[in-house]
């Protein structure tokens, strides 16, 4: 009995703290198959889609009504999301929980991790900068609307068309090769059959630009009466 007892292995004790606490605070995840952290860029796009819709919306409210009120929100909001993305961990980042619950029952589509933290490095400088000049100042100027004018470019090209402006210039901070790009951009290759654009469709695509410019001047008079309610006979609103 003592000899069994001797041959049966020691149990051991796995590093669980450790490894929580590196789960806790890290950027990217680990997958199977990829030499380096990753995100699902589709998470990222939603994510991005929401911040779009939320600072334009504001900034509607200051063009439109004056009101500054409804920015200052989204600012705090931005940077506070954008802070926990770079210095804590992408999965605690309150719009990237809600993409995730938004895109959860599509396949996910990996990127690197560390270009997307350089880019969201570049938005934790812009939206530090109009929280100083909004919130700290209390001021505005044609500082705050071209950094606003550049998060709305960088977000809508992320949400519409899967593209990582910050990424961009990744390369020019960092020898690293970039690696897993949406739609693998970074990756020198030959465009697909169904990729390609032809000189027919460049054509119309240009006859359809000059077709809207003519248009516009033709149809300017007719484009800018306001609209008249329905139900209420057209008669009885000229009289008024």
């Amino acid at each position: 009995m003592l000899s069994l007892y001797c041959q049966q292995p020691k149990p051991t004790y796995s590093p669980t703290i450790p490894n929580n606490m590196n789960k806790l605070i890290q950027f990217g995840e680990t997958v199977p198959g990829y030499d380096i952290p990753v995100l699902n860029e589709r998470e990222i796009r939603a994510s991005a889609g929401i911040l779009f819709l939320a600072t334009y919306t504001s900034l509607m409210y200051i063009l439109f009504e004056g009101n500054f009120i409804p920015v200052k929100y989204v600012i705090t909001i931005f940077l506070t999301d954008l802070l926990i993305r770079v210095f804590i961990n992408p999965r605690f980042s309150p719009t990237m929980i809600a993409g995730r619950l938004i895109v959860r029952n599509q396949v996910p589509e990996y990127v690197g991790a560390p270009q997307k933290r350089f880019a969201w490095s570049i938005g934790v400088a812009l939206s530090g900068l109009m929280f100083y000049m909004f919130i700290i100042v209390n001021a505005y100027s044609i500082i705050t609307g071209l950094t606003c004018l550049v998060c709305l470019v960088f977000l809508f090209f992320e949400a519409a068309f899967g593209i990582c402006l910050g990424c961009l210039f990744y390369p020019l901070f960092n020898k690293k090769k970039v690696q897993h790009c949406p739609g693998e951009v970074c990756d020198t290759q030959s465009r697909q059959a169904i990729q390609r654009v032809s000189i027919a469709q460049l054509t119309i695509l240009a006859a359809f630009i000059a077709l809207f410019f003519f248009a516009s001047g033709l149809l300017n008079e007719q484009y800018s009466r306001p609209p008249h309610d329905l139900f209420k006979p057209v008669s009885s609103i000229k009289t008024k």
